[in-house]
């Protein structure tokens, strides 16, 4: 059976962006002969610029539907793609249809604009992602299955890691005000993160954040939502929880998941590029790693100085898709979710917070003393909530 998709029609439809007068327009494929390549061509048209995160759908029903988030390709898609002409991109059609032939076949080309909001924030807009471990399974391990379909509502994310001097800042209002923390915490400098925290401290942190902005916090004692969470280790549950206030927060997982893809699927980090490699993000190279092809091995070589931690500024390396900056390694970035290991095979497909029981919560991202394994956007960690390291740190997220 021939292991390619034969694209004898293929029409071409564009997205408006969510945010600006982009166009997506001029566009062309054509599928290199006998070969399961198609060649896609595009203008991306906006007189106030911008910059965008392009992404293909296929469908093999004439443009029926588009059921398939296209992953294998390379050139102008993905996340940080500005205006122009003739931008182009090559897709491996067999990498998204094995097996399949076809003269049915359309693609669809979409540009969204990145948001920035303001107070440092970047919107994350609602949307269904494709959650887990969609590379190769031996790579990763049986918590990040199975992959699964989660439909996130619109949020906001802070687009840096909270910093020593900002948790310094917010910590001393709040025991000023009635708080207290379990830990000082600490930081390498004030616009390197804050680490050094257990769950709790984060989780109070966020409280307190919110009340000294006049906003309303999230954390409770009790599913009556009638004590602000300020002192103590309580285990918080879901319904503890106001969800609908304005106020900070620790990102759920899927949250957190769905914002490290800054806008892309079928990726192994939180850019465009299968590969990482200390250009990319601080962490511990190694060769062993087929995936990690960094010039340099072993820790970030600008960062080893002084003792540990090996910690780097916040925003010292490029965005993703969504402005997020530091979403891999550095420091693991506490979650709001109870682990479980067999959570993903019965996770709600909508907004999703974790299970209601379990002694440990999550923590996403890889840090400075691990390696490329750990950095995988997929990749999951958890810890005891009273757990505090000088690699654990965490950045806030709010409602739209």
């Amino acid at each position: 059976m021939q292991r390619y998709i034969s694209i004898a029609l293929v029409v071409l439809t564009a997205l408006v962006a969510e945010a600006g007068q982009v166009t997506v327009t001029s566009v062309m494929a054509v599928q290199r002969p006998d070969e399961p390549i198609v060649d896609i061509s595009y203008d991306l048209l906006n007189p106030s610029g911008g910059v965008y995160t392009v992404l293909l759908y296929a469908s093999t029903n004439s443009g029926a539907t588009y059921s398939l988030n296209c992953t294998h390709f390379s050139g102008d898609v993905g996340a940080g793609v500005t205006t122009g002409t003739l931008k182009q991109v090559v897709w491996s059609a067999a990498g998204d249809f094995p097996f399949t032939i076809t003269s049915q076949a359309h693609v669809r080309v979409t540009a969204t604009e990145t948001i920035v909001a303001t107070n440092d924030m970047a919107l994350i807009p609602a949307g269904a992602f494709v959650m887990g471990n969609c590379m190769d399974a031996f790579e990763g391990y049986s918590i990040e299955l199975p992959v699964h379909t989660v439909m996130v509502s619109a949020f906001y994310m802070n687009r840096y890691l909270v910093t020593s001097q900002q948790w310094f800042e917010v910590r001393n209002w709040a025991i000023a005000n009635g708080y207290t923390f379990d830990h000082a915490g600490s930081g390498k400098a004030a616009d390197h993160p804050a680490q050094t925290i257990n769950w709790y401290d984060c989780v109070k942190w966020c409280n307190a954040r919110s009340e000294k902005e006049g906003l309303t916090p999230c954390y409770y004692t009790n599913a009556a939502q009638t004590l602000v969470y300020r002192g103590g280790s309580e285990n918080l549950s879901n319904e503890w929880v106001k969800w609908t206030a304005n106020g900070y927060r620790l990102p759920t997982e899927a949250e957190w998941e769905k914002a490290a893809r800054g806008g892309l699927n079928g990726r192994r980090f939180s850019w465009n590029d299968l590969n990482i490699t200390h250009t990319n993000a601080n962490y511990i190279s190694n060769a062993i790693y087929s995936y990690d092809t960094s010039a340099t091995r072993g820790f970030h070589p600008t960062f080893v100085a002084g003792d540990m931690p090996y910690t780097s500024p916040v925003g010292y390396f490029a965005p993703n898709g969504y402005g997020l900056y530091d979403m891999t390694g550095n420091v693991y970035e506490w979650c709001w979710d109870r682990y479980s290991g067999l959570y993903y095979s019965i996770s709600p497909a909508n907004d999703p917070c974790g299970p209601a029981s379990g002694a440990s919560r999550v923590l996403r991202g890889g840090y400075w003393y691990d390696g490329a394994s750990v950095c995988r956007v997929a990749s999951r960690h958890y810890d005891a909530r009273s757990y505090s390291s000088y690699y654990y740190g965490f950045r806030c997220v709010r409602g739209q």
